[in-house]
């Protein structure tokens, strides 16, 4: 069965349960916008990568006008809700200036396990330590869901893409850890050669090896 939702392509990816900031400035969207305000309806961010509106995208619910300017221009907060696949496309939806798509909500089985999440805490962990990074990782790992950080293990937006197309949360578990198991090595030795740039030009008190 498939449902009308208005879209609102952009370049990046949104994962179910992410809350996101947008300002509002072009005309169909600011129409798009108001028929979420006045209508209750929902709309679909779906991912725009190499030029075109990719297959998959997810389901957004506005929360609230946060600011109006004078031009129509809005400061929104949506929340994200669920992944959808688009079966037919419109450029410009019926009667409106925004694009629109017959659309199919899709399932998801979000049960994992906790070892696996283990495995992928302790590596953004990790990660964020090499990078020096300052932000807490989670500590629930029982109910703990891979799409929460996954903005945060160094996804390219092609991988974030086929990360939010993947249907069950121990897949999504498994796409994760072998990323991170990939991308750790390549990070700590980057770490190493940006520590070692920046000792070139410095007086170095090195001891020479005893040659025999």
């Amino acid at each position: 069965m498939t449902d009308f939702l208005p879209l609102f392509p952009l370049k990046m990816v949104v994962f179910p349960g992410e809350r996101l900031n947008l300002h509002i400035f072009e005309p169909r969207y600011k129409q798009l916008i108001r028929e979420c305000d006045q209508n209750g309806i929902t709309f679909g961010i779906p991912a725009f990568i190499d030029e075109k509106v990719m297959d998959f995208g997810t389901e957004i619910k506005l929360l609230s006008i946060e600011r109006r300017g004078e031009k129509g221009e809005m400061d929104v907060k949506t929340q994200a809700l669920q992944v959808f696949k688009i079966h037919e496309f419109y450029r410009v939806a019926p009667n409106k200036l925004y694009s629109g798509a017959d659309i199919e909500r899709l399932t998801d089985d979000s049960t994992g396990e906790k070892e696996p999440n283990d495995r992928i805490l302790e590596g953004l962990a990790q990660l964020f330590e090499t990078l020096n990074i300052k932000k807490s990782v989670p500590t629930n790992t029982e109910h703990f869901k891979t799409f929460s950080i996954a903005h945060h293990v160094g996804f390219s937006l092609e991988q974030e893409y086929e990360f939010l197309c993947i249907s069950n949360e121990r897949d999504r578990q498994e796409y994760m850890l072998t990323h991170l198991e990939r991308l750790l090595p390549i990070v700590r030795d980057m770490e190493m050669l940006r520590k070692r740039a920046l000792m070139n030009g410095h007086y170095k008190n090195v001891i020479p090896p005893q040659i025999p």
